[in-house]
């Protein structure tokens, strides 16, 4: 099946989403901090509720810059949101994002997603449960915004459209590689902890190590982990993932990366991709962030 059809017949597995249309920002306040600037934003995508956003830049100036779309974890902490973008979290390395990638010279945008940050109030269950009535998919309302964030990006004219990259860790990479997967805008994709197979948590009774914002209906039926990523190639993927992560259970990180280290290899591609597993749990090492910065520096 051509890329273009898969991606169509995945998106349909989305559920409905509604009509993208030219996202609205409201500035609430602009703040400098020691090395950056902070936009404080509403984002008005869905039609439904307004979206959160910061969006932090450099503060010496330069016309456009690369930008990432900073997706931000589960972690069980619904209060964080696009606030881990700023302050981080316990299981990442310091400094904050916000700090590291705007020292690299980045722009970096976060949103809170449903239930997290400014939009908590419900449980995940409750959205969930509630959307699933209606004929809408959680996770795949997580990606449509994610999509409308992306137009929002490349609506700003100090940022440079063809040098997108998406980054996250855990749920926020599980949102980098399937918002990749689905919008070739994106120029780079990173991951951490995030290297997820399905099939391989149905095989090995780990389905409860997820939460309910992750199940798609009938995905499995479809498509495998290997099969989204596969719609990132050609362009540049890291995966980093710990040996030791119950989340990204072994025999399914294996399983992906014999797929696509095969697909990026065949088309003499394979500095391209990289998955790199270490000696770790469910959290960011020093050396991750290492790899990370390394690869981000390399290609976009």
């Amino acid at each position: 099946m051509e890329k273009e059809s898969k991606r169509e017949q995945l998106l349909s597995l989305l559920g409905e989403m509604p009509e993208r249309h030219r996202v609205e920002a409201y500035t609430l306040k602009m703040e400098e901090r020691e090395s950056y600037v902070v936009e404080t934003l509403i984002l008005s995508m869905n039609g439904v509720e307004e979206v959160p956003a910061y969006f932090v830049k450099p503060k010496d100036t330069v016309k456009k810059r690369p930008v990432v779309l900073f997706q931000h974890s589960h972690g069980g902490n619904y209060v964080n949101g696009k606030e881990e973008l700023l302050k981080g979290a316990h299981y990442l390395q310091t400094p904050s994002y916000a700090k590291e990638f705007t020292s690299k010279g980045y722009s970096v945008l976060a949103i809170d997603h449903a239930g997290f940050g400014e939009r908590r109030g419900r449980t995940e269950s409750e959205i969930f449960k509630e959307m699933l009535l209606t004929g809408k998919v959680m996770w795949g309302m997580m990606l449509y915004e994610s999509m409308c964030a992306i137009d929002y990006l490349l609506s700003r004219s100090d940022v440079l459209a063809d040098r997108l990259a998406v980054f996250g860790m855990s749920m926020g990479g599980l949102l980098s590689w399937w918002t990749a997967a689905l919008d070739e805008r994106v120029s780079v994709c990173i991951d951490l902890c995030a290297q997820v197979d399905h099939h391989t948590l149905i095989e090995t009774n780990n389905l409860d190590r997820h939460g309910f914002y992750y199940y798609v209906p009938g995905l499995a039926k479809h498509f495998t982990a290997a099969d989204i990523q596969e719609m990132i190639f050609p362009r540049p993927h890291l995966s980093l993932v710990g040996k030791l992560d119950q989340l990204t259970p072994a025999e399914g990180v294996g399983r992906i990366q014999k797929v696509l280290s095969q697909t990026y290899q065949v088309a003499s591609l394979k500095e391209r991709y990289q998955l790199t597993r270490l000696h770790a749990g469910h959290f960011e090492t020093a050396a991750m962030r290492h790899e990370a910065t390394r690869f981000l520096k390399k290609w976009l």
